[in-house]
């Protein structure tokens, strides 16, 4: 008995005929879903409580010195100096955001399907890096905008600080780009989000702690530019000397070292943060 000849069944499948979108189409798109996810968009009620619940612990001092400015015809804090004022927020929204964006990719091993193709290792970082700096621009810019409308709306003597405004927000930028790059780094060191976050707040912990501890035994015994620099190691402050020195504003601190110094550190900062995700990654594709 001759063994049947085999058939080929039409199962109906077609080819995709649409248009094929850019790698830069790509890009955005990944941007615009890791964004929404750092604020629990698209995702359960459970992952909206926190980045919300910091959003609103961020915003609701602003709109009390909104309010407050209104009342009184007083003017109470700096737009540049409300980020640093506030960084023990913003450092617990970068830690518990940050491991989201990378730890999953990771601890799934799914990266390699974002790079089968058309991305890459650096578009991938760059996507995520642009999409939690985002998220942070976000955050330090909705207070700082309250701010300028509370005393745009009291009607204060002179003009409206609108160079001042736009300065604050430039700073915002930077603070974003800055804190974004270092969260990143840290958090992709493990698959963990868990660990991830301890990771993101223990580097803040102790950059904060050591720096503010440092500087302050170094002005006890007179070394007060020794003090300037040690203070630098704290981000929010590093961040702030660069706003100072670009863009007039003035320090929250006793001061910082006279110079370009903190805008080539923050350069240098996150060349290094890029350059070590890029590295993480391209290991862990090559894995």
């Amino acid at each position: 008995m001759s063994e049947p000849a085999a058939v080929i069944h039409d199962l109906g499948y077609r080819r995709y005929e649409g248009a094929r979108l850019s790698t830069t189409a790509s890009l955005v798109v990944l941007g615009v879903h890791s964004l929404r996810g750092a604020f629990g968009l698209g995702r359960t009620a459970r992952a909206k409580i926190v980045p919300w619940s910091l959003f609103g612990i961020m915003v609701l001092p602003a709109a009390a010195i909104m309010a407050f400015t209104i009342q009184f015809q007083e003017r109470m804090v700096p737009f540049s100096q409300y980020t640093v004022v506030l960084q023990t927020v913003a450092a617990i929204f970068l830690a518990a955001q940050a491991p989201y964006l990378v730890a999953p990719d990771l601890r799934y091993r799914i990266l390699p399907l974002y790079l089968s193709r058309p991305l890459t290792v650096p578009g991938y970082v760059a996507a995520k890096v642009a999409a939690l700096t985002a998220a942070m621009f976000l955050l330090f810019a909705a207070p700082i905008t309250l701010l300028f409308l509370g005393e745009a709306l009291a009607d204060l003597p002179g003009r409206p600080q609108v160079g001042e405004y736009l300065g604050a927000l430039a700073g915002a930028l930077v603070f974003a780009v800055v804190l974004a790059s270092i969260g990143l780094a840290l958090a992709s060191v493990t698959p963990r989000r868990g660990l991830g976050v301890a990771t993101v707040i223990g580097f803040y912990l102790f950059t904060a702690g050591a720096s503010g501890v440092a500087s302050g035994l170094l002005r006890e015994i007179g070394e007060r530019t020794a003090a300037e620099w040690v203070s630098m190691a704290n981000p929010f402050f590093l961040v702030d000397a660069v706003q100072v020195t670009l863009f007039g504003a003035d320090p929250v601190g006793s001061g910082y070292p006279a110079g370009p110094w903190a805008a080539l550190i923050t350069i240098a900062v996150v060349a290094v943060a890029w350059a070590a995700l890029v590295l993480r990654y391209r290991k862990v594709v090559s894995s």
